[in-house]
């Protein structure tokens, strides 16, 4: 799917606005430029930005309730999927979007697009281990091994939160291994980007 295609249905199926696409857009330049001297996204992605990255992120948009103001934070940001898409989308609204990215020079990057793009509803932080996450959502995309998200999500988040996580084809065999307890309630849904992927969509109470 072409950048021209991915935008009707950024418009069409997840209501983005003429202000949010002109902002993807110098993201997505912004971002090749970047990728000249920095390993912010695999060099084979480069050409597929728009489908591979961008779409692949705003997805998350349709298990959010725009209707309630919420406090997100995205684990593992890297180079701003899914967090920095869904707060282009969500800026100037209630939600506020933490960005959890280990990595200094992605980092650098992240703050460079949010003054950029003049994003005031974003945050970004480094280690998520150091303190207590109050966020009611919690996103991610190849961060880490669902054991390891659910570990964080007892010790780490308070509760209740959703966790909506972007997963590969082995998202059923994860959810197989880890013992979610009688708190936790998870679903599947289909990834509109890829027909073997699925979206792992988990409360916790």
């Amino acid at each position: 799917m072409n950048e021209i295609n991915v935008i009707k249905v950024l418009k069409t199926d997840l209501n983005f606005s003429d202000s949010s696409i002109k902002r993807l857009k110098i993201f997505h330049d912004l971002l090749l430029e970047y990728n000249k001297s920095y390993n912010l996204i695999s060099k084979s992605t480069e050409n597929n930005v728009w489908f591979r990255h961008i779409l692949d992120s705003a997805q998350i948009l349709k298990f959010l309730d725009r209707r309630k103001a919420s406090n997100i934070a995205d684990f593992g940001s890297g180079a701003g999927f899914p967090g920095l898409i869904i707060a282009i989308q969500l800026n100037n609204t209630q939600f506020h979007v933490k960005l959890y990215e280990k990595s200094a020079v992605k980092r650098e990057f992240l703050n460079k697009i949010k003054e950029k793009l003049g994003l005031e509803n974003i945050e970004i932080n480094g280690d998520i281990y150091k303190s207590k996450i109050n966020s009611s959502i919690i996103t991610c995309r190849a961060f880490k091994k669902l054991g390891e998200i659910v570990k964080i999500s007892r010790e780490i988040i308070t509760k209740p939160h959703k966790m909506i996580i972007l997963k590969g084809k082995d998202a059923q065999s994860e959810i197989n291994n880890v013992s979610l307890g009688y708190n936790y309630s998870y679903k599947l849904e289909k990834s509109i980007t890829d027909h073997d992927s699925k979206i792992i969509v988990i409360d916790a109470k």
